[in-house]
């Protein structure tokens, strides 16, 4: 006899997460591949590298040398001098070890900043378009989410004065992400010693998600964090995913003055207790060995940049800037005159390409698609061809 399932009784909070549409446009992907069409992947954003040779020969020997069993919370204390020394070196900021937290990925960074900091009401400052998660979890932790844009016309960069006119006493939190995804924008040095000069007086921190700043094609990566009014006030999310190939071996970091790691140590113990412990060894393998795989990576990234824009622009109804950073294109769709969803479910089901809609991102990014070029040379052509042979019999 079948049994009746009661019904689900959630937590009020539960309805205030969202969601990351990569990973669901990757399982209809699957799906279609499941029935002999062929997909070509642009939607998640993941490098295609395997990881570096050196990386994972350390954390084989990890694993037979028996680093295998628990660590401490915040970290084995030899990656979180690696992560500070690494810090120093290409930010020029004399970083402690006790300001390091290690976690599982990047995100817990993210998650346990704001549920540290933000307390119902207090009001957050994100980006839109925007990675969707920043969203997601000022909702769930009851705080109010400010969204500022990022404009085609300024390059995807920053505009200060909207950020600071949308400051108020009840900002707890600003969210700064540079390199940006979804749109490849770089913040520059001017418009970063601008908000440092007027952040500094806030009673507010930032997060500054750097998870792309080893990706850059011109120009240089600024923290907020070096300018040293904003030194106390800054928390720099980063990790190994990105830079180093690493994604499933999730590891990530946090950046931040000591008393605040402590309290994000305290969430990390009650809910992750620690990283794997093999994965942070070859973690300082990654920070202290060769970073000739990082150069190679990004060099072929700036080469599969250079023929995913080009071709964008061939496209009828798309237009495309030539990003400076990660590894997204962001080019608009609006002459196509569909929307962003639509065009992108129809890009997947009739031209077998997965990419995302721009308001995966945020209701800003209406208009707008986002495509990965971490894929090959060879993909990505095969993919604009599909488009452009979309566009020609369609627009």
């Amino acid at each position: 006899m079948a049994t009746t399932l009661s019904s689900l009784r959630l937590a009020g909070r539960m309805s205030r997460l969202g969601t990351e549409s990569a990973f669901d446009v990757l399982v209809r992907a699957q799906a279609l591949e499941a029935q002999g069409k062929e997909i070509i992947h642009l939607e998640i954003g993941e490098p295609d590298f395997a990881t570096p040779a050196n990386i994972v020969d350390a954390g084989a020997k990890a694993l037979r040398g028996g680093w295998t069993h628990y660590g401490p919370s915040a970290g084995l204390p030899q990656l979180r001098e690696a992560v500070a020394a690494d810090v120093a070196q290409h930010l020029g900021i004399r970083v402690e070890p006790v300001e390091v937290v290690v976690t599982p990925g990047g995100k817990p960074i993210m998650f346990f900043v704001i549920m540290a900091l933000v307390d119902e009401g207090d009001e957050v400052l994100y980006p839109n378009p925007g990675f969707p998660i920043y969203e997601s979890m000022i909702h769930f932790v009851g705080g109010k989410a400010i969204p500022y844009g990022l404009s085609e016309v300024h390059d995807f960069d920053v505009n200060v004065e909207e950020i600071l006119e949308k400051v108020t006493d009840r900002t707890r939190l600003v969210i700064l992400n540079s390199p940006h995804n979804p749109t490849g924008g770089v913040m520059g040095r001017e418009a970063v010693a601008r908000l440092a000069k007027e952040l500094a007086n806030r009673d507010l921190f930032v997060l500054s998600d750097e998870i792309y700043d080893r990706l850059i094609y011109e120009g240089e990566h600024i923290s907020i964090m070096q300018f040293p009014e904003m030194r106390e006030k800054t928390i720099i999310l980063n990790g190994f995913s990105k830079t180093y190939a690493m994604t499933g071996w999730r590891m990530g970091y946090g950046v931040m003055r000591a008393d605040l790691a402590k309290q994000i140590t305290l969430l990390a113990t009650n809910s992750t207790s620690c990283t794997a412990s093999f994965t942070q060894i070859a973690g300082v393998e990654a920070l202290r060995g060769s970073q000739d795989s990082v150069n190679a990576m990004r060099e072929e990234f700036r080469r599969r940049r250079k023929v995913i824009v080009e071709g964008l622009n061939r496209i009828p109804g798309f237009s495309c800037r030539q990003p400076h950073g990660a590894f997204y294109v962001f080019p608009n769709i609006r002459q196509t005159g569909k929307s962003s969803r639509a065009l992108a479910d129809t890009l997947l089901n009739e031209a077998g390409v997965a990419c995302l809609w721009g308001t995966a991102f945020g209701a800003w990014g209406e208009g707008y698609l986002r495509f990965s070029f971490a894929n090959s040379v060879e993909n990505i052509q095969k993919a604009l061809d599909r488009i452009e042979s979309w566009a020609k019999k369609t627009l």
